[in-house]
């Protein structure tokens, strides 16, 4: 299984770009769905996330992390691989 991992984002979001560069640097890849850009997709975050309204909102295959902060708390506990498939890893 190949890991699929989704950022909703939006513009001028610095909290976006971090944890894209956090991804990055892990040699993740990501999906970047911008509900400002796709407005339609909005209603699809929301109802992801539970109604949070905030961006970014990440999934890991289709497990909801939450925002920037709560990805790089992962990180840095050394939990975000278990998010992660085997092959990823």
């Amino acid at each position: 299984m190949k890991n699929k991992i989704i950022i909703y984002s939006s513009n001028n979001c610095n909290y976006c770009v971090k944890a894209k560069v956090l991804l990055a640097e892990k040699g993740l890849a990501f999906e970047e769905i911008n509900i400002e850009v796709n407005p339609e997709y909005r209603d699809e975050m929301l109802s992801k996330s539970q109604g949070r309204r905030a961006v970014p909102q990440i999934f890991i295959n289709d497990t909801h992390i939450g925002g920037y902060n709560e990805l790089l708390r992962i990180t840095v506990q050394g939990r975000l691989e278990t998010y992660l498939s085997d092959e990823q890893t």
